[in-house]
């Protein structure tokens, strides 16, 4: 990043990217808020197969401003590594968490706000150690990786598991388990990256001055961006419609970065060059973004009690308490005018002062 324009365009990349985080976390709360009007209104619900939500304002704001995000994610790769980019989204987790439990009255305990932390600090180790892609700088160069075998059999593996999660597991199980239908967005996601990808390359080459637009690979891209995105769309609104944002949200984020992890290893053969240390710690940033998703999934309907502290703990609460009761009660003793025993001695002298004064 030697030079004055090269820091620039790497604090540009850096901008564009957390706006990004900011309008893809607001636009799952503003799409949530759509779907739950619609429901107040007796519509039928999109977890149900409906789609009256595209009747509903809120919910195309919702989708303006996951456009803006993906719109200024696509533009950050242009400036900054996709190193860099790629964990930032998941900012997008403490977004959306924060704004639920604010505009939407999604409870975030104590664990979930120890799991979205947790997601933050795997996100900046994956920053540090998480490898560089091989650059493509031309769609010749592009075709030829994607007619690559490992890459067809994982698009295949990817189009056939997509499948039968849509109907077979769908009907049975898409109601009561958030796994179903984020697993289909995250799988044709890290299609959908490798054509925006694709598209990148041949958009540049587009004002470069060659002729772009009689390339038929182009149109292909842009078809399958299409269609993925379509896909993504729908299931996406299903698994917001049944569950809380602040659950699909960072099991959604961490799906996704599994599968685009995968299908860019494959693709742009990232790991061949890595070394062991770089290695550990892109494993051990993913493993910890995992923890944090699993805390935060695991105990979100658990309450954070007393109760759940280790006997110890509550133990030394007990004695903070009674230490606590014990100061307070010789306060209130140093507050009274009287001790019982003084204010006894005090009356038994004033009555044998009034006898003695009767004898006399």
């Amino acid at each position: 990043m030697g030079g004055a324009g090269g820091r620039a365009g790497f604090y540009v990349g850096l901008g564009l990217a957390l706006a990004s985080s900011a309008f893809i976390g607001g636009s799952f709360i503003l799409k949530k808020k759509g779907l739950l009007r619609l429901c107040r209104r007796g519509r039928a619900r999109a977890g149900q197969g409906g789609h009256a939500y595209l009747q509903e304002w809120l919910w195309w704001a919702g989708l303006l401003c996951m456009g803006v995000g993906e719109a200024a994610n696509f533009a950050a790769y242009a400036f900054a590594p996709a190193t860099l980019v790629t964990p930032l989204g998941a900012l997008s987790v403490l977004v959306s968490a924060v704004l639920s439990s604010t505009f939407l009255n999604e409870q975030l305990n104590v664990h979930g706000k120890i799991g979205c932390i947790l997601s933050i600090l795997g996100s900046m180790v994956m920053v540090i150690h998480a490898p560089q892609e091989e650059e493509v700088s031309s769609l010749e160069s592009m075709a030829e990786k994607l007619k690559d075998p490992g890459f067809i059999v994982f698009a295949v593996c990817v189009l056939v598991s997509s499948l039968l999660l849509i109907f077979v597991a769908g009907p049975h199980y898409g109601q009561s388990n958030v796994l179903v239908y984020v697993l289909v967005c995250s799988a044709i996601g890290s299609l959908s990256v490798s054509c925006v990808k694709g598209l990148g390359i041949a958009l540049k080459e587009l004002f470069s001055g060659k002729p772009v637009l009689k390339e038929p690979l182009g149109w292909v891209l842009l078809v399958c961006l299409v269609i993925c995105i379509s896909v993504q769309i729908n299931y996406l609104n299903k698994a917001l419609d049944i569950f809380n944002t602040s659950v699909v949200t960072p099991i959604y984020y961490v799906l996704f970065t599994t599968a685009v992890m995968m299908c860019s290893a494959i693709l742009f053969k990232e790991w061949q060059h890595m070394v062991l240390d770089n290695i550990i710690g892109t494993i051990s940033g993913f493993l910890t973004i995992v923890s944090g998703i699993f805390l935060l999934h695991t105990f979100r309907d658990m309450p954070f009690t007393p109760d759940l502290l280790p006997l110890f703990l509550q133990q030394a609460r007990a004695d903070l308490h009674t230490l606590r009761r014990s100061a307070d009660r010789h306060q209130s003793c140093q507050h009274q005018p009287l001790l019982p025993s003084e204010g006894k001695a005090s009356l038994s002298a004033e009555e044998e002062e009034e006898k003695e004064g009767e004898s006399v």
